[in-house]
């Protein structure tokens, strides 16, 4: 009887210890952190739709975006001056309270956690608001620098496919930098893939600062491009870029850059499997298509400046007028989209009455002349082309489940006090880039944005970034332009489409 005495008492303590261990474990998760996860998840704010946007022609909007640059002003405060501690480039921007309590509260309102280095100015502002040291001591939870480095992952189906979507930098936000490792290739070589109209150490250019600045997104680490890794990355697969001459910029920027604009013997030329030939009487193919042997790797670009079906009206009068299908993707998309592992696609400067009157383009919808009035307007065209491309393609993925498509944003253009055809220029050399960042959540090309949203379609957003370098355009320097006319759409090369690609490689 001793012994079962014994027995039940013993048991009595055990269960009294377990329920004591049992009871210190059910400890609830910090509230801070719960709230930290909700408030980055719902502040994120919805996209302007593109019935908000007003009704005007998309040149009228692109004079109306360099204007606002000209003026030193914000694009809708996405750029705002400042004078950060890293900042390398000189600059005469104060350091106002106001601007500072911007910036922090930009990143606080987003879920980003803003630097430990403080500035004096900062650590002041800190004390002023109550903020305790135990506080600031307190660990966070980063939720963009936790998530693991895509170079860093193993080249699998399975990565391939999801790296886009592990990928939770908004790569659109941040600055620019120094870098004396720029630029990636040399402006007096690429010889073999760059025009001479677009390299710029080979006209009378003198000043080239601009191929030093490297762009740095504010909340996260871009990966450092290399040719080799994204040959490797790109093994046995074909990228793509349709679109105008600006997407012809960003190709040979990438071939520069993969080749690191040496001399490259085991390229094979590879147009054909794309019909991409001199036509008769054309001067030049609508594209090129090269193919790396090394990694069976094929980089291929296709003309197409308003992303939307081209066809001629009358095949026999060499005279005709072009249908231009709004509603219907480019011929060659539908032909080759199966092919292809990456597409990039990009439109904008060609839509405008000048450019279609002058390749005597005339729209149609649902295979018919177009009779809405309303969708006559240049901006409204548009709208439904890029629309139009984005639901065709996305409708495509679920057939082609290792296809990864980035639609492009639009590439700002700089003329200041006019035209291309009027006096307007870019002569300034100092960039705009001094002091400022882009620090909006939402992208600088609304009607991109919204086209994409919703869809498999990734947003390759450049717009912001690029619209703080008025100083990297061909300018009064341009081979071609007559006298006091300056191109401020096209870019140096080496240049400001080089981050492009490099926004790209970090996002497959």
């Amino acid at each position: 009887m001793k012994c079962l005495h014994y027995s039940r008492s013993f048991l009595h303590h055990v269960r009294i210890f377990a329920d004591h261990l049992i009871s210190r474990s059910s400890v609830k998760a910090p509230p801070d952190l719960h709230k930290h996860v909700s408030e980055h998840d719902s502040s994120m704010p919805e996209k302007k739709t593109t019935d908000e946007l007003q009704e005007k022609d998309l040149d009228l909007a692109s004079q109306t975006i360099s204007a606002q640059s000209s003026s030193g002003k914000s694009m809708g405060e996405s750029i705002t001056k400042t004078t950060l501690h890293t900042e390398q480039i000189p600059s005469s921007v104060s350091n106002e309270e106001t601007k500072h309590e911007k910036i922090l509260e930009a990143g606080k309102s987003h879920g980003i956690q803003t630097s430990s280095n403080l500035t004096t100015f900062e650590a002041k502002s800190n004390e002023a608001k109550g903020e305790n040291n135990s506080k600031q001591e307190q660990p966070k939870i980063d939720l963009i620098t936790n998530i693991p480095q895509i170079s860093s992952l193993p080249v699998t189906k399975e990565s391939w496919n999801n790296a886009t979507e592990n990928n939770a930098c908004n790569y659109a936000k941040g600055k620019w930098v120094p870098d004396n490792k720029r630029p990636l290739y040399s402006g007096f070589g690429c010889k073999q893939w760059l025009s001479p109209m677009w390299a710029c150490r080979m006209m009378q250019r003198t000043d080239f600062a601009y191929e030093q600045l490297r762009w740095q997104p504010k909340d996260c680490e871009m990966e450092e491009f290399e040719g080799s890794k994204f040959l490797r990355r790109m093994q046995n697969k074909t990228l793509a870029f349709v679109g105008d001459s600006l997407g012809r910029q960003q190709y040979q920027s990438m071939m520069c850059m993969v080749s690191g604009g040496v001399e490259m013997n085991d390229v094979e030329d590879v147009g054909k499997e794309y019909g991409l030939i001199v036509a008769g009487g054309s001067a030049r193919p609508n594209g090129w298509a090269y193919r790396f042997s090394s990694t069976n790797t094929t980089i291929l670009y296709y003309w197409s400046a308003s992303l939307c079906d081209v066809e001629p009206i009358d095949v026999n009068n060499p005279n005709t007028d072009y249908a231009m299908h709004l509603d219907r993707p480019p011929a060659f998309l539908r032909q080759f989209l199966h092919k292809f592992d990456v597409l990039v696609l990009n439109t904008g400067h060609h839509w405008n009455r000048g450019k279609l009157n002058a390749n005597r383009w005339v729209m149609h919808v649902g295979g018919v002349p177009n009779t809405d009035r309303k969708l006559a307007l240049i901006w409204a065209a548009k709208n439904l082309t890029i629309r139009s491309v984005v639901s065709w393609v996305d409708s495509q993925l679920p057939k082609h489940p290792g296809l990864k498509v980035f639609f492009r944003t639009i590439s700002p253009r700089h003329f200041f006090g006019g035209e291309w055809n009027t006096g307007g220029s870019c002569d300034n050399t100092k960039p705009m880039s001094v002091g400022k960042e882009i620090l909006e959540e939402e992208s600088s090309d609304p009607v991109v944005a919204s086209a994409v949203k919703g869809t498999r379609v990734k947003l390759l957003d450049i717009t912001g970034p690029s619209q703080l370098r008025d100083e990297g355009h061909i300018s009064r320097y341009s081979l071609t332009a007559k006298p006091g006319m300056q191109d401020c759409l096209h870019w140096c090369l080496p240049g400001v489409p080089d981050t492009w690609n490099e926004i790209l490689f970090a996002q497959i």
